[in-house]
């Protein structure tokens, strides 16, 4: 089975500052990112890596927004989530990448496959792609990403950790 993730800013910024955006193009079949999440990155910093990487070797994972059906509207979720969700929704075989809650909370309403920035380490960790996954889970931490310690540990033994 193929892997074909549409991803939101939050994956892509952190998983930038910890140096990792190749895993996504390493774990997926295809990559999309909508337009609404490049713009969303752009208005970070200029030195942000994912920007960066939006600008050069990210370039062709940019696709326009899936028209955005009123259903999804009404969550009320920002640009970046509700094109990563109506992509989702208009092409199955994909799945969302997302860490807000309430786009998570929307993706489940609707039936739509996701996972979150995690869901790609863990992923990475199970296709050996990184020889362990805990250091990077810290340093995602140390990023500012936001973790229920519990949900961290339970998440590291699934990957024997």
């Amino acid at each position: 089975m193929k892997n074909r993730w549409v991803v939101n800013a939050s994956p892509l910024i952190l998983l930038g500052k910890i140096g990792q955006l190749s895993l996504l193009t390493r774990l997926t079949d295809e990559l999309i990112v909508p337009a609404s999440v490049v713009r969303e990155i752009n208005l970070g910093p200029s030195s942000d890596p994912a920007r960066k990487w939006l600008l050069g070797a990210g370039k062709r994972f940019v696709k326009a927004d899936a028209p955005a059906e009123t259903p999804l509207t009404l969550w009320d979720l920002g640009d970046g989530e509700t094109a990563v969700l109506s992509w989702a929704r208009g092409h199955s075989k994909f799945e969302a990448l997302l860490d807000d809650r309430a786009a998570r909370q929307c993706a489940r309403a609707f039936g739509i496959n996701y996972r979150g920035t995690l869901g790609v380490v863990l992923a990475a960790k199970a296709k050996k792609l990184i020889p362990a996954a805990k250091p990077l889970c810290d340093a995602l931490i140390k990023a500012g990403y936001h973790i229920n310690p519990a949900t961290l540990r339970a998440a590291l033994r699934l990957v024997g950790e």
